[in-house]
Formats: C-alpha cells, sequence, structure tokens
C-alpha cells in the first residue's frame, strides 16, 4: 500500500504546484509520469493497466472533442454566439446570457469543450463592450462549471458516474430530477457574486453587436447537422429508457455518431482529428491507470474502514469532495471516490452530492477544475490577459461555499419529496 500512495502524493504535489525547477508541467503529463511510476514499481501491471483504462470514458470524450472542433474551426460557433450574445442589451444580460449560454451549452458539449472554444468569444465580446475580459473569463468559468453540473455528460467526472451506474436507469433523468435545482441556483448566485466584485464594469451603455463571417460554409452545415443529431439521440435515450425499452442506447453511441457525421462529410477530417486535445485524453488512460493501482492495493477499503457511514452521508461527500479537488482536481478526486462510494453501498443521493461537490469545486480556486486551467491559461497565451490565482479566489471562493451550502439544502429537499 506504501508505494501507490508515494506514486499517488508525488502526483498530487506536481498537479498542485505544476513546475519543478525551470520546468513547467502540464496536468496530462504529471498523470503519464504517475501511470510510468506504478508501472515502474510493479503496483500494476501492463496487462492489468490496459484493462483499467475505461474505453467508453476515451471514446465519448474522442467524439465530443472532434465535434466542438469542428464548430469552432468553421465559425458554426461564433454564428450561434451571436445569435445568442446579440440578444443583450447591457453588461448585466451579457453576463447572464454568458452564465446560462455557456451553462447551458456545456451540459450537452462538456465544460471542457465550451473551455476551449469560448475563450475567444469572451474576450472578444469584453474587448467590443469596453467591459474587463477578467469579468467574462470568470463568467465563463463559472459557466461551464455550475452548468455541467446537471448532465451526465457535462464534465469528465459526472461522465465517470453516469458510466458506472448506468445499468440502473436514465442518467439524463436521474441527474435532473436531483441536480436541476443545485445547478439553476449555482449559475444565479454566480450572477450575483460577479455583479458584486466587478459592479464598476457593469456600466448603462446599450450594447451594439457586430456579426462575424463563417470560415468553412461546408464544415459549419455538416458540424450543425451533428449538433442536431447529438440533441435527438439524448433526447431518444430519455425517451427509450422513459418507457422501457430494450435498446440500449449508450453514452458513447450518442457522442460518435456526430463525430462519425464530421469525419465522413468533411474533407478536413484528418486536420480536425490532428487538432482534437489529445493531451486530455493521454490524461485519462494515465488516470484510470493511477486509481486502479491505488485501490488494488486496498486503500478504498481502509478509506471506508476508517470513515464509516461518513463516506456517504451528503454534507460530507460535498465537502470531502469540494475540499479534494482543490489538490488532484475534480476528475481524479471522483475516480478515486467512487469506489468508495461503491463498497458502502451508498444510495444515488451520495452519488449525487459526489457530483455536485466535485464539479462546484471548480469555483472555489483556479486549481478546482480543468476547466478553469484551460480558460485562463488560452486566455493568457493566446490573447494576453491574465487572471491571476487570487482575483479567481477572492471571487470564487465565497461563491463556490454558498453554492455548496445550498446545494447540500436542496439535495435533502429532494431527498424528502415522494
Amino acid at each position: 500500500m506504501i508505494v501507490p500512495l508515494l506514486v499517488l502524493g508525488v502526483v498530487v504535489v506536481l498537479i498542485a504546484v505544476r513546475q519543478v525547477g525551470s520546468l513547467r508541467l502540464q496536468i496530462w503529463q504529471v498523470m503519464a509520469l504517475g501511470a510510468a511510476g506504478m508501472l515502474l514499481t510493479r503496483s500494476i501491471g501492463p496487462l492489468h493497466a490496459l484493462d483499467a483504462i475505461d474505453i467508453d470514458v476515451m471514446l465519448f470524450l474522442f467524439g465530443m472533442f472532434v465535434l466542438g472542433r469542428a464548430m469552432e474551426e468553421s465559425g458554426a460557433l461564433a454564428d450561434l454566439s451571436y445569435r445568442l450574445f446579440s440578444r443583450a442589451r447591457s453588461v448585466d444580460g451579457l453576463v447572464l446570457l454568458i452564465l446560462f449560454g455557456a451553462g447551458g451549452a456545456s451540459a450537452l458539449l462538456m465544460n471542457d469543450t465550451l473551455a476551449i472554444v469560448g475563450v475567444p468569444v469572451v474576450v472578444g465580446l469584453a474587448r467590443a463592450h469596453r467591459v474587463t475580459p477578467r469579468l467574462t473569463l470568470i463568467a465563463l468559468a463559472f459557466a461551464v462549471t455550475a452548468g455541467s453540473v446537471i448532465s451526465p455528460i457535462g464534465n469528465p467526472q459526472n461522465l465517470l458516474v453516469a458510466l458506472g451506474s448506468e445499468e440502473d436507469g436514465n442518467p439524463f433523468v436521474t441527474f435532473a430530477r436531483w441536480l436541476a435545482l443545485p445547478t439553476l441556483g449555482a449559475l444565479l448566485l454566480s450572477f450575483v457574486a460577479l455583479r458584486i466584485a466587478y459592479r464598476g464594469e457593469f456600466h448603462g451603455d446599450a450594447l451594439v453587436h457586430e456579426r462575424d463571417q463563417i470560415r468553412d460554409a461546408s464544415l459549419a452545415r455538416i458540424s450543425m447537422v451533428a449538433l442536431g443529431v447529438l440533441v435527438a439521440l439524448i433526447a431518444a435515450r430519455i425517451v427509450l429508457v422513459s418507457v422501457g425499452s430494450e435498446i440500449d442506447l449508450r453514452l458513447t453511441v450518442i457522442a460518435l455518431v456526430p463525430a462519425a457525421i464530421v469525419l465522413a462529410g468533411s474533407p478536413r477530417r484528418i486536420s480536425l482529428a490532428r487538432g482534437i486535445d489529445w493531451p486530455t485524453l493521454a490524461f485519462f488512460a494515465a488516470l484510470f491507470i493511477v486509481v486502479e493501482a491505488v485501490d488494488d492495493a486496498g486503500v478504498t477499503a481502509e478509506v471506508v474502514t476508517r470513515l464509516g457511514d461518513r463516506v456517504t452521508s451528503t454534507p460530507w461527500v460535498l465537502a470531502a469532495s469540494a475540499a479534494g479537488s482543490q489538490l488532484v482536481s475534480n476528475v481524479p478526486l471522483v475516480a478515486l471516490y467512487l469506489p468508495a462510494i461503491d463498497h458502502a453501498a451508498g444510495d444515488v443521493e451520495a452519488y449525487m452530492a459526489l457530483v455536485a461537490g466535485s464539479t462546484l469545486a471548480g469555483n472555489l480556486t483556479l486549481i478546482g477544475a480543468a476547466s478553469n486551467v484551460i480558460i485562463i491559461d488560452n486566455a493568457e497565451r493566446r490573447f494576453g490577459e491574465r487572471v491571476s490565482f487570487w482575483e479567481f479566489t477572492r471571487v470564487g471562493l465565497p461563491l463556490g461555499i454558498a453554492q455548496l451550502l445550498l446545494t447540500w439544502a436542496l439535495l435533502a429537499l429532494t431527498r424528502a419529496l415522494p
């Protein structure tokens, strides 16, 4: 048990600091080093490591990244953004549309996808309407975090929970029943927090919008068809499970069919495939190996023994997942915590608390979610717009605590309803 824990400890520290001397490490590189460490120390065998990689998750992420890339490259995303944000006549309206627009989209396209493609949109909006890009960037981060809570495909950690319990029912319905109100409440609290923290930016001038041109009309049409198919497949899954059909429309199929439409229909298929977020896929492959090695060492069983009933207690799950996500980010945290709930035979509320706590953890600090890092890194590297750790935390920490407390209350209300 000692060696896997030592390797995990090194991974945790490196993810937190992400730098060794002058060497800047990316999260996927740290996790890959952790997986290599588990293999080199024989904490897990090569064949067992390969078997530990969840192919469903890998295929789902690949499919969503292909669709997101096609929408960004074609200009379809920018066109959709204009249609949404041109309705804003004030800064208040603009921020609300960022929160609910990006939040709603992240429930379908995964928050990391929106984090990648949303940065140029919100930076452009800020510059066009004379507000600091820090406001719109942090609004985007809060939106994709809070908005993704409601959906089993809203973020990677939700997907881990959904794929692990697909046989128990329809994850879309289960997530909506338990997490619709917490999601709505979290988005509204985000607006209040931004309105207070950046009150000087909310000027009263009317906003004037300009429309960007579609860069690749053919690819834009294909990607919009693929997006429509994605929405239709999600609706079909909800209906099939609701009527008790034996047809199994898996989440991987829901993601891969739209991706296949894009790759088969566009002559740019090779460049699109090359341009997707391969490092994130490498991160997840390594993550599964590290978590499996830790679980094989008996760490999960030991945690369950020591925590007893607290391991599935809603306030404990919310607090532990939110705090733990600041150290190892929310996806590794969920991968480690899930077996503990399984061992303790936790009910659906425990899983939903894990989803909410680990996701809303992203609003507490910059390192609480990979989507935060994606947004801030892209904004600084591509546009020279910097958001410091402390600026994010001064707004996010009180907001995140308020969101977690509200979620606790709303989960208790849902439990009490018939």
